[in-house]
């Protein structure tokens, strides 16, 4: 964190918040993969609703991962988007 003159501090989340390298790339490899489940419904042209019912959950519960809630676990994210139809090679390219 570098201090400027006015006072104020200059610097990164990760410094802020003081994470590790290992930290950042779960939390990338999170907010890639709810990116990727946005897009997936998008391109199958279904509501929250509709996709919530496809996977047996509410519509909250796919808002909450289409935006990378911290309470939405890797495992929901990828289990979900192996049911949206995702392949392996999908999230690989993504990750």
């Amino acid at each position: 964190m570098k201090k400027l003159k006015n006072g104020w501090v200059e610097g990164s989340v990760q410094d802020l918040l003081d994470l590790t390298d290992a930290d950042m790339e779960y939390i990338e490899t999170r907010r890639a993969l709810s990116k990727l489940l946005k897009n997936r419904r998008g391109k199958l042209r279904l509501s929250q609703v509709q996709v919530a019912a496809r996977l047996h959950t509410s519509q909250s519960r796919v808002a909450k991962m289409e935006k990378a809630d911290p309470t939405v676990s890797a495992d929901l994210l990828l289990q979900s988007l192996f049911r949206l139809g995702i392949k392996r090679k999908d999230v690989a390219q993504v990750i």
